[in-house]
């Protein structure tokens, strides 16, 4: 089975499914529903649209952690801010927005229909609307786009198999580089409800915002070291 990769790496990203009123959160790895609205805007699929969601949400998630990041929050305040139960006007109110710094994902999307990994593929080498990670201000750098993201390979071998995306491979004791690396992975569950629940699967358009449950299992793969990377 086909699968589509790509590189989710930049200065902040963040990925928040539980976010209310004045503090926005972030998960430790990308959503899947920001994923797919990344997907949505680099095909230009409008927010209104629900059968090109409900098409790509229906392929299966996994994510690989080359570079975890840190996480930190940005200290902003707003200015007349309407009251929840919109009884009166705050004048100013504070809000952290937590974001990772630094991090570099592999995400992987399996999928039957190959014809529509491709058309995926192609947007996010030329994307309709720009791409972001998370918020509108989080730009991927580098792109999310990799030249040999099309993969004839089921999910978890994908993750396997592709080289590594972050800036330091990792060494053994004595600060040689080892030959393989062993990076978390976490990959959707749909044999059973076994594994974390994550609130992040699209049930309809994006201006619907409605979001159902998966389940998400941690596991390793065993990554050999590539000495010249080949360019993206």
């Amino acid at each position: 089975m086909p699968t589509l990769l790509l590189r989710l790496a930049g200065p902040m990203q963040s990925w928040g499914t539980k976010s209310r009123f004045d503090e926005r959160d972030t998960d430790l790895s990308p959503s899947k529903s920001g994923v797919i609205g990344l997907l949505c805007a680099a095909m230009g699929i409008d927010r209104e649209k629900r059968e090109p969601v409900l098409q790509l949400a229906d392929l299966r998630m996994g994510v690989r952690l080359d570079q975890p990041g840190v996480l930190r929050y940005d200290y902003q305040t707003a200015q007349n801010v309407i009251a929840a139960d919109a009884s009166k006007v705050h004048p100013t109110t504070v809000s952290r927005r937590y974001y990772l710094a630094d991090a570099v994902f592999l995400v992987g999307l399996e999928g039957e229909d190959r014809r529509l990994l491709e058309c995926a593929h192609q947007a996010l080498k030329n994307p309709v609307w720009p791409l972001f990670l998370g918020r509108k201000g989080y730009v991927p750098s580098p792109g999310v786009y990799l030249k040999d993201g099309l993969r004839d390979e089921p999910l978890q071998e994908a993750l396997k198999n592709y080289r590594f995306l972050g800036r330091d491979w990792p060494e053994d004791e004595e600060g040689k580089d080892l030959e393989s690396a062993r990076l978390p992975v976490m990959l959707e569950n749909r044999d059973s409800s076994e594994g974390s629940l994550r609130m992040d699967q699209p049930l309809g358009s994006f201006a619907e915002r409605r979001f159902g449950a998966r389940f998400v299992v941690p596991d390793f793969v065993e990554v050999k070291r590539v000495s010249e990377p080949t360019p993206a």
